[in-house]
């Protein structure tokens, strides 16, 4: 056996003798330890699932999302008559693909089910890479207005409603009024943006009038997968090219139109990115005051085996013997926090999993894989060294003769800088942990001061689909939804309702390019103002509890067979009407073609969320009456529409009765999507609220670190100094002289942290300056509240160590060795 190995053997059998000697020292720096790795290789699991690992697609770098670039809007939808010549005009991408979230109603196979959907071009599945389990993908016949409707299931829904039979091929299902004939299904494990959808259906045979409008677009989003060798940057100068070719051959629609490319991994991932970094900074911070932790107790356990080392040293054992094995013993403590930690780290991954699916893209994705278990290896061992390294230096270090002649006490002085150097950084970083969690507290403060514009308390919403069909006129829809009006209205309970239609504040937005009437007419719809525009009945302003600042509301008698009439919000009138009454004026709704009245002005809906809304490229907003739509987009409301309720007790109570009264009217309507408006307003911050959380959580486990610290620092020093302060006692000294002299010791070591800290933090809150609101990264109150609170809280880690110094009997004392 080799001498090096056969050394190695004995320093990890003495170690591991020492291990079994002292449980609860070895108990306490383990569990510290491993609640620093467990939280590193947790939030490393998420960024490893989130940012690090590829796109479930094959060749994922090649994926980009491709936007509409328009003025305001950088990242819009794509119209459809442009995407063909994409399609056909570019040089750069091998495929390209079309997608638009739809919704079906499935009929005459029991009770009506809504089931979510893509409507999708021919190339989806193949520029992905993704093959259907059974049958085909769609081919460019299937693609076209006047095809044969075609649909293909998701293998969720393949297994629930066909028990992932595969005779399902050539089925056929009624959505929406139409035959589909099923011809494929796509695997069960198929997820898109991180969602599953039940059913997908040609986008081409959209029968929309609109779809095919070149300055109209419907929420359709496109993506594409790039030839090989082919980079980002030139698929965005060939795509330049494509949109300054379309502008000129379509100034109308296209000018001052653009494309733009986003890698989609980024596109999935990119709002993310600062959050998952914030949070894998604050847990690094955690395991460094883990480590100072582990490192104090082990400067202090190497104190008391002094004699130890200098008898091996007076044996012949070299510094390099003794260094090598406090090392060993370092990383056997290191090597079972690691196995702790990593247990931790599983419940920690689950716990992630299961609670910020809505907040975190890519959580089906989060898992300990292999490159996990790497990173809590290389963790566990650079802990080992971190926390070792000092104290197997100052262990061997011995002076052999002060040690055996008096027991070490004359070469303490150097330890307990040591020690004090790992306090302040102890508390250092547990201030820049308490300040970020501190400035998100106060972020959250102030988004709750907010005012929504809108009342949230007792306001439901949800979704209600109709059945119809090609044959469905105007004149039925409008009757529909009077009859579902009055329906709701004769619910005890229900105070206002409204259908709406368009935008519903935080959670789905529209605009629309319009011009006041008088001035002069924009050149094209892209020179033309956007606004956010929101399809209502009179019961919206009650429903939705907003604020009437002058004029009137849409009411029921602003019908079909009225004169088109608006209201305008706060921002439409102050940007387009600057010292003016705009009621009475008149507004034209460019791909509406009407013109109509402005009559009553109401306030600001935070339309975007409460702490976006300003950073918005849209804030006008009007409001439009429902039985006032144009002819040709009154037919496809009947296919869903939303609605608002205000109700006198607990909302969700009463969607039993709408529900039953929903049947009553047609067996076939479907209710879907049921959110309060306290949901809704909870969900637009849920990101920062689960930020604070786990900053908060961090931080809290590093102030009890940093306090343990102090208080065993101070502890360890009291006793160094029993035979000190005997004799100051003796000298006449009091019991006051000596609690401010320990207590002064304590002070010093957390003043240092704390003016570290505060330094430090200065420069690294920075990087969450994206995730507060109403609050600077640098804010006084925050940093000054904060450091006083630590300073107050090291104050009393102190107290109890320096009570028991007072209590030292001076004659005892004398006599301590």
């Amino acid at each position: 056996m080799p001498n090096w190995l056969r050394d190695f053997l004995q320093d990890l059998q003495y170690a591991v003798r020492l291990v079994r000697k002292s449980p609860v020292f070895v108990a306490t720096a383990v569990l510290t330890l491993a609640l620093g790795i467990g939280a590193n290789t947790t939030i490393f699991s998420v960024v490893n699932g989130v940012l690090l690992n590829p796109l479930a697609y094959p060749h994922s770098a090649q994926l980009v999302a491709v936007y509409g670039k328009t003025p305001g809007f950088d990242q819009g939808p794509v119209v459809y008559l442009n995407f063909l010549d994409w399609q056909h005009d570019t040089q750069s991408f091998s495929s390209m693909a079309l997608y638009r979230n739809q919704n079906y109603n499935v009929t005459g196979t029991g009770e009506a089910e809504r089931l979510s959907g893509y409507m999708i071009s021919a190339g989806f599945f193949s520029t992905l890479g993704v093959r259907p389990v059974l049958g085909r993908s769609f081919l460019p016949a299937d693609d076209v207005l006047g095809a044969e409707p075609v649909a293909i299931l998701g293998g969720g829904l393949w297994g629930r409603k066909f028990g992932a039979s595969p005779d399902v091929l050539g089925k056929s299902l009624i959505m929406n009024g139409t035959s589909y004939t099923i011809v494929g299904v796509i695997p069960a494990s198929f997820t898109f943006y991180g969602n599953e959808r039940d059913i997908y259906t040609p986008i081409g045979q959209w029968n929309d009038p609109s779809f095919l409008d070149r300055r109209i677009s419907v929420s359709a989003h496109a993506i594409g997968r790039m030839k090989t060798g082919i980079t980002l940057p030139q698929a965005k100068a060939d795509m330049d090219v494509v949109a300054r070719h379309l502008a000129a051959a379509f100034p109308v629609a296209d000018k001052d139109t653009g494309i733009t490319l986003v890698s989609m991994k980024d596109d999935i991932v990119g709002k993310v990115r600062p959050f998952l970094l914030v949070l894998l900074a604050a847990v690094a911070f955690l395991l460094l005051i883990a480590c100072a932790n582990v490192a104090n107790l082990l400067l202090a356990r190497s104190m008391g085996r002094s004699r130890e080392f200098a008898v091996r040293a007076a044996l012949g054992a070299g510094h390099a013997r003794v260094m090598r094995q406090l090392l060993t013993e370092s990383f056997l403590l290191a090597a079972l926090s690691g196995t702790a930690g990593l247990l931790l780290a599983f419940s920690g991954a689950r716990a992630v999993s299961r609670t910020l699916p809505g907040t975190l893209p890519r959580v089906e994705e989060i898992s300990l894989d292999g490159r996990v278990l790497l990173f809590t290896l290389a963790i566990s061992l650079l802990v080992a060294m971190v926390f070792g390294l000092a104290p197997a230096v100052r262990g061997a270090r011995v002076n052999v003769i002060d040690v055996l002649k008096e027991s070490g006490r004359g070469s303490t002085g150097g330890r307990h800088r040591l020690q004090g150097i790992f306090v302040a950084v102890e508390v250092a970083m547990a201030l820049v942990l308490l300040i970020g969690a501190g400035l998100m507290l106060r972020s959250l403060s102030a988004l709750w001061r907010v005012n929504p514009g809108f009342n949230p308390s007792h306001a439901i919403t949800f979704s209600l689909s109709m059945p119809s069909s090609q044959a469905t006129t105007s004149a039925e829809t409008r009757a529909r939804l009077r009859q579902f009006d009055n329906a709701m209205a004769s619910i005890p309970g229900v105070q206002a309702v409204s259908v709406t239609l368009g935008s519903r504040p935080m959670i789905h937005d529209s605009s629309l390019p319009f011009w006041i009437v008088g001035q002069p007419k924009p050149a094209n719809d892209n020179e033309m103002p956007q606004a956010m525009f929101y399809l209502v009945e009179a019961g919206f302003q009650q429903a939705m509890g907003m604020t009437l600042q002058r004029g009137r509301f849409v009411t029921a008698q602003d019908n079909e067979y009225a004169p088109l009439v608006i209201d305008i919000d706060d921002v439409f009138a102050r940007t387009s009407f600057p010292h003016e009454n705009p009621i009475g004026k008149h507004v034209h709704l460019e791909q509406f073609n009407v013109e109509a009245e402005i009559v009553g002005v109401v306030g600001h809906i935070k339309q975007w969320g409460l702490g976006a809304d300003q950073k918005s490229a849209v804030e006008s907003q009007f409001y439009y009456p429902f039985m006032q739509l144009p002819e040709n987009l009154m037919r496809l409301a009947a296919g869903a529409v939303a609605v608002v309720l205000r109700t006198e007790g607990d909302p969700a109570a009463v969607m039993g009765p709408v529900r039953r009264a929903v049947t009553q009217l047609d067996r076939r309507d479907v209710i879907y999507g049921v959110q309060t408006m306290d949901d809704v307003l909870a969900g637009s911050f849920a990101a920062r609220r689960v930020s604070m959380i786990l900053l908060a959580v961090f931080a809290a486990l590093a102030l009890v670190l940093s306090c343990v610290g102090i208080y065993g620092v101070i502890s360890y020093v009291v006793g160094q100094r029993t035979h000190e302060i005997g004799i100051r006692m003796a000298l006449g000294a009091q019991r006051g002289d000596v609690l401010r002299l320990v207590l002064g010791e304590g002070v010093r070591m957390a003043l240092v942290g704390v003016a570290c800290g505060i330094a430090a933090a200065l420069g690294l809150t920075r990087l969450m300056a994206e995730e507060l609101f109403g609050v600077t990264a640098q804010d006084p109150l925050t940093f000054a509240v904060v450091a006083i609170l630590l300073t107050l809280v090291a104050l009393l880690a102190c107290y109890l160590p320096a009570r028991r110094a007072m209590r030292v009997d001076p004659v005892v004392a004398l006599r301590y060795e």
